[in-house]
């Protein structure tokens, strides 16, 4: 060491060399001077581990035994998940995954107003006796302070748990006495099971109720204003008029069209007859005679003849006078001078007296169908004014039916949705088919303890804090603690050290 920075060589140096204050406050320590710093320190650190120690072994020594009950609840899709809506079918039937009806349950489970149903159907004196004992001197508000703790202790006390892709809650509740852990936990599941319906089951029938009457009540109205329309319009019923005014309206056209035909037929053959009328004569001759005198007078003739035979010879002068008479008249006969005009009588002609009767038919059945085809037309003309009437009144009508269909409608499902809600919440009130208890909670045997757990926890935690203490009571100490600390802290070789003495 140089005489210009010579000082004390002992083990811990006390003032910095002139010129290195700032890296001399700053000591250099190596691994291997630890221990022996350490060592320097360890009335400290015993105290300090001490200390710690009997502290947390004391905390350890007053936990009790704590006795775990086990139990688990199979969870299945139930009805009360099925979803469906207030109104209409948009997504009926829609259901949630197996994981989130899990989730739904479990959040159930570890509700504050379950533990709390649990709390006060076993009162906190059958929980927690000394609790017990100090609710009943309480006022009101110190016994809602003390079930909300006693909520809080059966919440730090159940622990509830649940695998991936498995339908089971499994559920263990703690607690200093056997008994109690059972029957606090299954009570915990009869009060879930319960409790489960009132937060699941659609409460909304009276909603439900309330909506199909208020329907109902506008379908009254509805209906009213219905039936003043039909009866202010003197109408039985719409669609049936209107039909049968249109059937109505096309008979009556095709009984126009035919009776159209018939009257120009029957125009056609009136004219027709008034055209062979005048060629035919109202008069013809019934009969007329025919004189037969000269034929009557020949046969006389010839019966003279045959009887002159009788007497005389065929070439006798009278016969030959009588051939002459009769050769005479014949050729008489034969030229038609012979014959005259005999009686005769005329009438009306039958058939011009046909035509006559056939025309005054015809005139007859012409004016019926023109009068049939003016009371058509007439008709005609009033169903198509009353279709009008109708077509005027239809957009009116559409209007009153469109609101009782679709008001009845809503009253129709609205009682459908009713009914189903009331036996579904009858049998939700009564049942829980989609959970099943698999195991309820049996009094454990064996109880477990955290006081060795807490004593090595104690233990590590007084000599970490002993070491720590050490150490920093070594970091804080002021000059350099050992000669190799002071050789690499001043990059000087130390040529010798003296212990420290005492004041």
């Amino acid at each position: 060491m140089t005489s210009q920075h010579t000082w004390p060589q002992n083990s811990w140096a006390t003032r910095p060399p002139p010129g290195q204050a700032d890296w001399a406050s700053r000591p250099r320590y190596a691994l291997s001077d630890i221990p022996t710093l350490l060592w320097r320190e360890r009335a400290l650190m015993l105290a300090v581990f001490v200390v710690i120690f009997v502290v947390g072994a004391g905390f350890a020594f007053t936990l009790k035994k704590a006795y775990a009950a086990h139990s688990s609840v199979l969870v299945r899709l139930g009805q009360e998940y099925v979803y469906e809506p207030r109104a209409g079918d948009a997504a009926r039937g829609a259901v949630p995954e197996t994981g989130q009806v899990l989730e739904s349950e479990t959040e159930i489970l570890s509700s504050d107003a379950l533990k709390e149903r649990v709390v006060r159907h076993l009162t906190l004196a059958r929980i927690d006796p000394k609790a017990g004992r100090a609710y009943a001197q309480a006022d009101e508000a110190k016994r809602q302070k003390m079930v909300g703790d006693a909520v809080l202790a059966i919440g730090r006390s159940l622990k509830i748990d649940t695998a991936p892709d498995t339908p089971v809650i499994r559920l263990t509740y703690s607690n200093s006495d056997p008994q109690t852990a059972a029957l606090v936990l299954n009570t915990l599941l009869e009060e879930y099971l319960i409790y489960r319906r009132s937060v699941l089951v659609d409460p909304t029938s009276g909603a439900v109720e309330q909506q199909r009457k208020a329907f109902q009540d506008r379908l009254l109205q509805a209906d009213a204003a219905y039936q003043a329309f039909l009866s202010g319009n003197r109408i039985g019923d719409f669609e049936s008029e209107k039909t049968s005014l249109s059937q109505l309206q096309s008979q009556i056209e095709q009984q126009v069209y035919a009776a159209q035909a018939q009257l120009k037929e029957r125009s056609g053959r009136l004219a027709g007859l008034n055209a062979g009328l005048g060629q035919i004569t109202p008069e013809v001759g019934l009969y007329h005679d025919i004189d037969n005198t000269a034929s009557v007078k020949l046969v006389d003739l010839k019966l003279q003849r045959e009887a002159l035979l009788s007497r005389y010879r065929p070439d006798a002068q009278p016969v030959k006078d009588l051939d002459a008479q009769i050769a005479q008249l014949q050729t008489a006969v034969t030229a038609g001078r012979a014959q005259g005009q005999g009686a005769s009588r005329t009438g009306v002609n039958p058939v011009y007296q046909t035509l006559q009767t056939e025309k005054l038919q015809l005139n007859a059945e012409i004016s019926a169908l023109q009068q049939s085809l003016m009371a058509l037309q007439q008709q005609s003309t009033e169903l198509t004014q009353r279709q009008l009437r109708l077509a005027d009144l239809e957009p009116q009508y559409r209007a009153l039916t469109r609101d009782r269909d679709v008001l009845q409608s809503n009253v129709r499902d609205f009682t459908v949705k009713e009914q189903q809600t009331q036996a579904s919440q009858a049998i939700a009130s009564n049942t829980n088919d989609n959970i099943r208890i698999v195991q309820r909670a049996n009094a454990p045997t064996q109880g477990k303890s955290l006081m060795k757990p807490v004593l090595a926890l104690a233990f590590l935690f007084a000599a970490f804090s002993a070491i720590c203490a050490g150490l920093l009571r070594m970091f804080l100490r002021p000059g350099l603690p050992t000669p190799a600390s002071a050789a690499r802290t001043l990059d000087l070789p130390v040529l010798g050290s003296a212990p420290v003495k005492a004041a």
